[in-house]
Parts: structure tokens; sequence; C-alpha cells
């Protein structure tokens, strides 16, 4: 281990004179601090927080340290488009980095190598795969680096995302570039929840290492979730970005098809957009960044595509059009906005049919794993063609994607020649616990979309950030008169009795609180109000200060882990908050196992409706249907007529209030028939 001299240079002294910064952002100087005193470190930190520069600093004063012995900092990296990012600002700072990497001549690389041993660099970046090149560990270790970095260390993790196989191999190429004074080693990610920071410190082989878990709650940054259908979603992204405060703005489409269609949308309406994804021509989409990145564009419509190595402060509202397929891409994708400090906006719109398109993508990426064994057992030493295998195993187009899964976990060896021999047949296990967690992910973006408690306090728990402040009071649930999309409304009489209900159910339970399930039971499945319903009304008795919710999780006898929700009765404290329920965003009108409609009931009977209104109502309700050519009954039912003549709504989301009132009636009809009820006072 490099020793630290008497007057080892201060790292905040490095901090000013070689990144021009006075002080360090949170958390950042305890890890620097690890590394420089030669600990090993796991760091997990949200996109924007800062972490490239806790192996920077370190590596910087460490070669310091060693007074001229020391070598550069090396940093496996596995995307060569951070790469080069991360070295160009490198560079523009007066730091001497070079990297190695397939897009680059071999010439340079071998420069680069050779700039390394004569002592002429501060960092060197490389992919994985080069550890995996006879010699290159060796040539390394001639000379000590100051410290090694693996950038995305998720990838390493068997629980993380698909990578290379040789990201996988780092844990046994590493001691031979930590030589015998063992060099600190870095794991950086921002998306490691705790059984994979667990298993990305066994992969690596980290010793008594420090792990930073912090910076996943964002004081400025405000999350709103909508339970919404995809036919609204258009319309409310436009309501999220409406104001010109609410720009620069970055739109998550699900598909490219629909996030060239929203550009478009907007452009019409003389926004400065455009749309990116991995489809566009490489030119087109280092212009469309260059063009955001220097604020010539106000909003970008993408795919998950946009955004790796962007960094740019201003982002004001990210929307999604979709859920995400994880947490963790949830979380790195809203970390995009508001990095200036400044208060910011992250608009989830989705409902629980999206999981349907994602579980699509997890069958055709995650095969079963018996189309697994098939090809498998269509292997031997004999070097195959892909061609050859597929007539071999007759798994059609799914074989390749089998055999990157194969290869991914060592069922597959492929050569430099693309041909494919047997690997060994340990593959299985690993394969099913990941396909395992993948479809885990889903589930717990699907609850997500619940409004149980702070959505700051949920991302913090599911990365294990131990920030023990409280909720965050900015997002829908902490706050929901402040939503940009979402509306609230006090409830209904008869919520109010459902309300009272749910109460008693508690207070006559154990001290220990309810599941929900069984709350639900006890209280309002009997009354015939569906579990939808009475989800709103537990939301709403939670943002109250009324009830306490909290996830539990427990294990069933085949070990499985089943997650839950405990509730139970708040203390009275005196500062419970009124009670109110989102208005719904949804198209018609959803009907539960018992029949009750999610909308609240109107009194009313048509002896007691305005009998003028009424006919007026009729007579728009006949036109329509005569020139769209349908039956009276699919533009509006009696019932909504009658709800619509007796509320007299005034406004838009007045008339989405009604019961039978839907939010596709609303988007078609609502400004007619407004205007035919300011008529009919106007009388």
């Amino acid at each position: 281990m490099l020793s630290a001299v008497e007057h080892a240079p201060d790292p905040r002294a490095v901090l000013r004179e070689r990144f021009g910064f006075d002080a360090f952002r949170p958390h950042q100087e305890a890890a620097c601090r690890a590394l420089v005193d030669g600990r090993d470190v796991l760091l997990v930190m949200p996109t924007g927080a800062g972490k490239s520069l806790c192996y920077q600093l370190p590596a910087l004063v460490r070669a310091q340290q060693a007074a001229g012995h020391g070598g550069a900092a090396l940093v496996v990296s596995p995307l060569i488009a951070l790469m080069e990012d991360q070295v160009q600002k490198l560079c523009a700072r007066g730091l001497r980095a070079e990297r190695i990497h397939s897009g680059r001549p071999r010439e340079q690389s071998r420069a680069a190598c050779r700039a390394y041993l004569e002592g002429a660099l501060d960092f060197l970046f490389f992919a994985p795969e080069r550890l995996a090149v006879p010699g290159f560990p060796e040539l390394l270790a001639k000379r000590t680096p100051s410290l090694i970095a693996v950038d995305e260390a998720h990838c390493i993790s068997h629980w993380g995302h698909d990578f290379r196989p040789d990201y996988r191999m780092l844990g046994e190429r590493l001691p031979v570039l930590r030589g015998a004074s063992g060099v600190p080693v870095v794991g950086l990610t921002a998306t490691a929840t705790p059984v994979v920071q667990q298993d990305i410190a066994s992969q690596l082989g980290l010793k008594d290492e420090v792990r930073c878990i912090h910076g996943f709650r964002r004081d400025n940054l405000a999350l709103e979730v909508v339970d919404c259908p995809p036919a609204r979603r258009h319309a409310l992204a436009a309501k999220a970005i409406g104001d010109a405060d609410a720009r620069p703005a970055i739109l998550y489409a699900p598909t490219r098809k629909e996030a060239e269609e929203i550009a478009r949308e907007y452009a019409d309406e003389g926004l400065a957009v455009a749309a990116y994804h991995a489809g566009l021509p490489p030119a087109e989409r280092e212009r469309v960044q260059g063009a955001f990145a220097a604020g010539a564009l106000e909003v970008v419509v993408a795919t998950v595509a946009f955004g790796m190595g962007i960094d740019k402060a201003d982002v004001r509202t990210v929307v999604h059009l979709a859920l995400p397929s994880s947490l963790e891409a949830y979380s790195q994708e809203v970390g995009r906005a508001g990095r200036d400090g400044r208060p910011a906006r992250a608009v989830l719109l989705g409902s629980f049919v999206d999981n349907k398109m994602h579980e699509f993508f997890l069958e055709r990426d995650y095969p079963e794993p018996k189309r697994l064994r098939r090809l498998f057992e269509a292997l031997d030493d004999t070097p195959r063609e892909l061609d050859e295998l597929r007539g071999l195993c007759r798994l059609g187009d799914a074989t390749e994607k089998c055999l990157e899964k194969l290869w991914v976990h060592g069922g597959a060896l492929v050569a430099h020649d693309q041909r494919v021999t047997r690997g060994h047949d340990r593959w299985q296990e690993p394969y099913a616990r990941q396909r395992a967690h993948k479809e885990t992910q889903l589930a717990q973006m699907a609850r997500f979309l619940g409004d149980k408690g702070c959505r700051q306090l949920a991302l913090l728990a599911h990365f294990g950030d131990d920030d023990q402040r409280g909720p965050c009071g900015i997002c829908d649930f902490c706050a929901p008169d402040a939503c940009s999309v979402r509306s609230a409304r006090a409830l209904s009489s008869e919520e109010e009795q459902w309300v009272q209900a749910v109460l008693e159910a508690l207070a006559r339970a154990a001290r220990g609180g309810l599941s929900a399930g069984k709350l639900y039971q006890a209280s309002l499945e009997g009354r015939g109000v569906d579990r939808r319903t009475f989800d709103h009304v537990l939301g709403a008795l939670a943002r109250a200060g009324r009830v306490l919710l909290s996830d539990e999780v427990f294990r069933n006898e085949q070990g499985d882990r089943i997650a839950w929700t405990r509730v139970t009765l708040a203390r009275d404290d005196g500062q419970a908050r009124p009670l109110s329920v989102f208005v719904p965003e949804r198209d018609g009108v959803a009907k539960g196992s018992g029949g009750r409609r999610r909308k609240p009931r109107v009194d009313a009977t048509w002896e007691a409706a305005p009998k003028a209104l009424v006919e007026r109502l009729k007579q728009f309700r006949l036109d329509e249907a005569k020139r769209r050519k349908v039956p009276a009954f699919q533009i509006c039912s009696d019932r909504a007529l009658l709800g619509i003549a007796t509320a007299s709504p005034s406004s838009r989301e007045q008339l989405l209030a009604v019961h039978g009132v839907g939010a596709r009636f609303v988007e078609r009809f609502g400004d007619t028939v407004l205007a035919l009820l300011r008529d009919n006072g106007a009388e």
C-alpha cells in the first residue's frame, strides 16, 4: 500500500487547485479520504451527485504521496462514450488522461501504454476486455497504480445488468494489478440496491471496504406519479411542460415511434423540440444532444438511449410517458433534472398495463431456462457457427438471445471468429436468479404507482440510503396541492363513510395494525367497494397523517420474498391534514369487482334536474351521435347526462369529477358541454 508522507497534500487544497471547487458536495469528502488512506470503497450515489471526483481527486493525492513512484489511476469503464467524455473533461482541466478501447487505432493504444509505463499519465481508462488480452495485466502491473476505479460496477453483479463476461472476470484479474502493496479499489455505480451492493463487494474482492451509500435524496426535486391510461399521457405531458419555467425538459417515451410523434406534435405548437433514439444516424443524435446541451432546444423527446453522459445542469422537468423497467432506471433518469440545485420536477405517467410491455421484453430478452438448456445440449467441443446452431436447436429467432445469455453466464464460449463451443454447466442457477430478479424489479416499479408514502423515502429505502431526515415535503404524497398534473378534491359524503369504516376497522385491530389486504376485507369489501378505490381511500388517509403505511416482507415456505403493506393508526399529534383524494386521470370509468364506480356518485333524479338543461344536453348528445354514426349512449350515458345537469360543473376538472364522465368525454366534448352550461346560466 502506498504510504502517506508526513506532509501529505490536503484533499481540500487539491479540490481547489486542480478542480476549481471551494467545497466538496455532500458525501464526497468521506469517500475521498477513505481512498487516500488506502481503504477499498464501494460508492453508490445517484446520477449527478459527483461520483467521478471521488476517485479522481484521491488518485492525484495518492500520486503526490508516492513522491513520483506511483503510477496513474487505472479506470475500468465498460462504455466507450463515457470513457471519451471523462478523458475529455480531465484533459480540459490540465490533467494527463488516456484511454484504450476498440474504437482507437492500435498505435494510439500502444502509445497510451508507453505513457503509462513512463509515468506520464494521471489516468488510464480501458475497457474490461483488455484485461483478457494476454500480457496486458502484467504490463500494467509493471508500474504500481495510484488506485483502481471500476465504473458502472453494478455490471459485475449477478443480480445486475447483463454485461460482457469480461466484466464479470474483474475480480479474478484485479489482484495482479493491486500488487503486493494492495492499492485500493473503488467500485462506483448509481443503481445498486443492497443485494447488488453486497454482490459487487464480493465479486471485486473488496476488503474491509468503506461503503458510501448516499445522495439519493434530492431536496429540490419534486416527484409526481400519475396512474393514467396511455391515451391521456400526451396531453398530461404537455401540461407538465406547458409553462416556460418548466423547461428545458426531457420526455422519455416508451418507443421510437412515439418519441417522433410527440416531437412533431410539440413542434407544430412552436416549441424548439427534437426526437432522440438509437435508430437515428449518429450524426443526428450528436446534433440533438449538442443542441439541447447548448440551450438551442427546449425539449428532447427520447427513448432511454438519451442521457448517458449528459451534463446539463438546468433541466427543469423530466417526464416519463410509461413505467420504466425498474426503480433503478427511474432514479437514474429523473436524476437528470435540477442538477443546478434549483426547483425541478419529475412526472411519471403510467399504469399497470405498462408492465405488459415490459413482460414482453422480459420474455424476449430473458428466455425460459429450458430454451437455454436446449441450446446448451446442442453444443459440444466442436466450434459451430450461429446458423448451424439455429438448425440444431430449433429455437428460430430466439437462438441469438439464448446464446447471449449462455455466454454471459459461462454456458457457452464464443471465439474471436464467432464460433461457439460448450462452456460449463453451472450457468443455470445464476441465470434463474437473474431472471427472477428482473421480474421483481417490474413488480417494484408497479408498486411505486401507489401513493403509500413519501416518494423520496421510498427511493431512499430501495437503495439503502440511511438518510434520516424524514419525508421530503414536496412530492405528490407530501404536497398534493402543489402537483403540476394531478389534482385533488375533497371527499364526497360516501367516501367520508368509507374513511370512517376503515378507521373503525383499524381501531378494532391489535396494536400492530393490519395488512392492507386484511384491512380491505374488514372494512370496505363487504360494502361492494373495489380494491382500487380502497387504495385511494388509504392513500388519502396516509397523506392526511391519519394512518401509517409501511412496506414489509416475509418469506413463504418455498423461500420466496412476499411484499405486503402494514397499516397502523397514527398518533394524534394535532398535525393531521385535511382529507382529499386525487381526481383519477382515466378514460371512461373503471368498475371494481363489486360494481362500484371509482367516481363519487351524484345524488340526482330526473325530477330534480333542470328540465331545459336536460333537453339541451340530450339534443347535443343526439347531434353528436348522428354526426359520428354511433348510438347515443356511446356519447354519454343517461346517468352521466343527469349528473352533468344536476352538478352544473363550471370547469373541466369539475366535469371530470361527475360520476360517469370519463377523460375521453372531457377531451372530446368538454368545451362544448361547458359552453351549453354557461348559456343555460345566462338565460
